[in-house]
């Protein structure tokens, strides 16, 4: 019978029903592998509480797969903690995968590891991700990317993910869809972005801006030019170009699209008007330029949001 150690690192704050879902994933996993007639795989996991366990043990074991959770409020996940960096380091050194979900990325990027490689973290998450990390390679519409030695996970809840990930890596595929199976849950791949919403950045302090972003919510349904939203701020388009994209991280017609296309998410899962009908609604004269931004956007086509969301 193989076994998989496995070290779930309870930090400051974590999501504490991260822990405990992950402790009983792995437990029905072993269970259902000894029952069927998969080659039994048992997972033996941890829960070390940082610092505590750390502080009170004078050695902890190597394993094979460490887990660092979601944060429950920021704080701890911000700021680098070279003990528990050095740890993960030494774990990842011989022969540990590193994993994560939604903040925890955070924990992951301070041990320096992830120069080189591609990861996720929850969407609402990117801004302040990409401040303090510019250059690693950051994924937020992955739900889930596995690099081999490094895995993470997006969303608050994409520890159900990661933990049928790690089942199927450790085990095999066929033991994570019957476990998926039992506790029915969805093992197809998703994507992050189906899930996110807009969320309009108005805190960067440049009140033109805020000022045409206000006008934009509440005008999108009418045609917005650019040249008529520099005369606003009085302003040249080349100028407006240059401050929304500082302020907003997007230029004005991403920024109108990304407007218009959460509105039509909003109308998709609240009414049952037809898409051509709410393309019109939030400012397209072209229902097929709409459908195209909504799909390049979310993932999905309008009919396949609403039956999912609606």
């Amino acid at each position: 019978m193989a076994e998989v150690s496995i070290a779930i690192v309870a930090y400051p704050d974590c999501l504490k029903s991260t822990v405990q879902g992950l402790e009983e994933m792995f437990t029905l996993a072993s269970k259902l592998s000894r029952n069927s007639d998969i080659e039994a795989t048992t997972f033996v996991y941890q829960t070390l509480e940082w610092p505590e366990t750390f502080e009170t043990r004078a050695s902890l074991p190597l394993f094979q797969v460490v887990i660092l959770p979601p944060s429950l409020k920021r704080g701890f996940d911000m700021v680098s903690d070279p003990a528990l960096s050095k740890w993960l380091r030494y774990q990842h050194q011989h022969g540990a995968i590193l994993t994560s979900v939604c903040a925890g990325t955070f924990l992951l990027a301070h041990t320096g590891l992830l120069r080189h490689k591609k990861v996720t973290t929850h969407w609402a998450l990117v801004d302040t991700f990409q401040d303090h990390f510019p250059g690693i390679a950051l994924q937020s519409e992955a739900i889930l990317i596995n690099e081999g030695d490094i895995i993470s996970a997006g969303g608050m809840m994409s520890w159900v993910d990661l933990g049928l990930e790690i089942i199927a890596q450790q085990a095999s595929p066929k033991l994570m869809r019957q476990l998926g199976k039992m506790l029915v849950v969805d093992t197809g791949q998703r994507e992050q972005r189906y899930y996110q919403q807009f969320v309009p950045n108005l805190t960067h302090g440049d009140v033109d801006i805020i000022q045409l972003q206000h006008l934009i919510q509440d005008n999108c349904d009418q045609p917005l030019k650019i040249t008529e939203l520099a005369q606003r701020i009085n302003t040249t388009v080349r100028t407006l170009q240059r401050r929304f994209t500082k302020a907003t991280g997007l230029s004005p017609q991403l920024y109108i699209q990304r407007v218009r296309i959460q509105k039509a998410c909003e109308l998709l899962e609240s009414s049952r008007q037809s898409f051509e009908s709410i393309a019109g609604k939030v400012g397209y004269d072209d229902v097929g330029a709409c459908r195209k931004a909504f799909i390049k956007i979310i993932g999905l086509t309008p009919q396949a949001f609403r039956k999912r969301f609606g």
